[in-house]
């Protein structure tokens, strides 16, 4: 039998968290950005701010949650328990606009804004409703936070996050920026929901 569930991260889920993101942004992303810069992540800076997103968040409102998958094999007798994915998100700030929005009318747009900065399931665990998972586990605490909207961004040409977002809700909001990646632009766009009038997303297959 295999379960799936959603739990905040601890500090000795550091290194999963890292090695799923390398592998992830590797296997989705090699289509996306250059290929010497995926091969150059700095897993050591990755694994130092995942530590101190988990250890030291900015305030109560920034979270990591962790998706496990836990598998119970009678042939192996004791259960088992897999990191297969994670979502971190906080209060909305600069890093949520486009560098042509005017920040002062859009700072007091998003006080009441949640952004993900991250949410990334491992490849092979994919169509297993661990994305679904977090992202109705970030919307509950968000309502609690006192959030009315979320934002993410995501790579333009990401089919699948879009079509998750798109089957949850989510909808782009008209703005878009490019990420200059070692002299290559690579265009995004910012996708949002209202927290107010939302439903609790589906655990869908993703």
């Amino acid at each position: 039998m295999t379960l799936g569930f959603v739990r905040p991260a601890r500090i000795d889920d550091v290194v999963e968290i890292t090695r799923i993101q390398l592998t992830t942004w590797r296997v989705a992303y090699r289509r996306l950005l250059p290929k010497h810069i995926l091969d150059q992540l700095d897993e050591d800076w990755i694994t130092r701010r995942w530590r101190e997103a988990i250890a030291q968040p900015p305030s109560p409102r920034h979270r990591v949650l962790v998706a496990v998958e836990q598998r119970e094999s009678p042939e192996a007798g004791p259960e088992s328990s897999y990191a297969v994915g994670f979502v971190a998100s906080g209060p909305a700030d600069d890093t949520a606009l486009a560098p042509d929005e005017d920040h002062t009318v859009l700072d007091k747009a998003l006080g009441g804004a949640a952004a993900i900065t991250d949410l990334l399931v491992e490849p092979r665990w994919g169509r297993r409703g661990h994305g679904s998972r977090l992202l109705a586990a970030s919307v509950d605490l968000w309502r609690t936070d006192g959030f009315t909207t979320a934002l993410a961004w995501t790579f333009a040409d990401d089919r699948v996050t879009s079509r998750f977002l798109e089957s949850s809700g989510w909808a782009p909001d008209g703005v878009s920026r490019s990420l200059d990646v070692d002299d290559l632009l690579v265009p995004q766009v910012r996708w949002h929901v209202s927290l107010e009038t939302a439903e609790e997303p589906a655990v869908t297959a993703t």
